[in-house]
């Protein structure tokens, strides 16, 4: 008898089991699915060429079942030549994306009407401290975004602004080079610090050169021991590569280097300009 009862209650036990395994299952799946709809509406793909531009983007999310967070990038073909964005939400959850949220939608209809790289971002900036005013709690402040805007139009130059985001690299000819602004902006939603204009750096961009912008996740990626990962060094090593195998590249080694312990959503962009 009391082998008959083990056996029930082991029976019994594992059903139960099972049944919550399937439900978990079943609850990630629609999570998955559900965070799926909301990259695909938030990070709307990308043209892959313009012109003579190619374009590739990269998004990691630390949280396989999360697939979207704070980190954002856009690139809208417009009358004024390629604009783009890639900007970093500070803080996690439903707020950074609703942050998110927010100012894709600003860019994505001021880069269509100001013919000025500066008053997209000053149009971006208006709309986040509209929100702010809007939210309740003491994080408000907290709720701010670097990010660089970027425009390549028809002639062979690269426009920056800077708001407190990592510089981007541009990649030419076997060297690699941080795009360092000479005057940067404070972070977006930090209105109070805001300059009366924005700064605009111009680069030379012509056929053969490679941009790449990126979030400081990038950066902040660590090994073993603690150091950081050493973008720049890295890009240089490789060679040149066509940007999609260069963020495959990318992510691969990201992977690598923190032994496949990235601790927050990583997001880049890669603009090629093809050779004539």
């Amino acid at each position: 008898m009391a082998a008959y009862l083990s056996t029930a209650v082991v029976g019994v036990l594992g059903t139960i089991l099972a049944a919550h395994r399937v439900r978990r299952e079943r609850t990630l799946a629609t999570v998955r699915f559900v965070a799926e709809i909301a990259q695909h509406v938030l990070l709307s793909p990308v043209p892959h060429r313009i012109g003579p531009l190619l374009i590739e983007t990269l998004y990691l999310s630390a949280a396989a079942e999360a697939r979207i967070g704070g980190d954002l990038y856009e690139a809208v073909p417009t009358t004024y030549g390629l604009r783009i964005i890639i900007g970093d939400v500070r803080g996690k959850g439903l707020p950074a994306v609703e942050t998110a949220a927010t100012l894709l939608g600003a860019f994505r209809e001021a880069a269509h009407d100001e013919p000025d790289l500066a008053a997209v971002a000053r149009r971006a900036e208006t709309s986040m401290n509209r929100r702010a005013t809007r939210l309740a709690g003491n994080d408000v402040s907290e709720r701010f975004v670097t990010a660089v805007f970027a425009e390549i139009p028809r002639r062979h130059v690269v426009r920056i602004v800077n708001c407190g985001h990592p510089s981007p690299l541009l990649i030419r000819s076997g060297e690699v080079t941080e795009l360092e602004t000479a005057d940067p902006a404070p972070p977006l939603n930090l209105g109070m610090h805001l300059p009366e204009a924005y700064h605009v750096d111009e680069y030379p961009f012509g056929p053969g050169d490679q941009l790449l912008l990126y979030t400081d996740r990038v950066t902040e990626a660590r090994d073993r021991t603690g150091a950081f990962y050493p973008l720049r060094r890295r890009v240089l090593s490789w060679g040149p590569l066509q940007p999609r195998e260069l963020l495959d590249r990318l992510h691969h080694d990201l992977l690598i280097y923190s032994n496949n312990h990235l601790h927050d959503d990583t997001a880049a962009l890669a603009i090629y300009h093809l050779p004539e």
